[in-house]
């Protein structure tokens, strides 16, 4: 098992493959940095896709920025493409997700609607 813990890059989202399973996806960011020999400091972020199998009731829960912790396993996709290459991804199949700190939630109008005029400063 691994664990993961970063913030999450969007709003997780429900996927309903053609078999009729759902399943819920979402994008975890963790942040490093270090100092190499140099002393110059790094900083890197890694991506994660992951997908969580169990419920779709948790996606409404990861909201954009969100800071999570993801227990599970790295898995491989491989898949052909329509111009017959040969492509892969990894994925991160979460079996647990403990929220820790809730993001962003969207900011809505009286109406209901989604504001798009505010700049969102988050870099993810």
């Amino acid at each position: 098992m691994e664990i993961i813990t970063g913030r999450l890059t969007d709003h997780a989202q429900v996927k309903t493959l053609k078999d009729g399973r759902q399943l819920v996806v979402f994008t975890v960011a963790v942040n490093e940095s270090y100092k190499p020999k140099d002393g110059k400091r790094v900083e890197a972020t890694n991506f994660f896709n992951c997908s969580y199998w169990l419920t779709t009731a948790i996606a409404k829960s990861l909201t954009k920025s969100s800071i999570v912790s993801v227990c599970g396993h790295i898995g491989i996709n491989a898949y052909e493409t329509k111009n017959h290459e040969f492509k892969a991804n990894l994925t991160f199949h979460a079996n647990t997700i403990k929220l820790i700190a809730k993001g962003t939630a969207p900011n809505i109008t009286n109406a209901g609607v989604p504001m798009d005029t505010q700049k969102d400063d988050m870099p993810f």
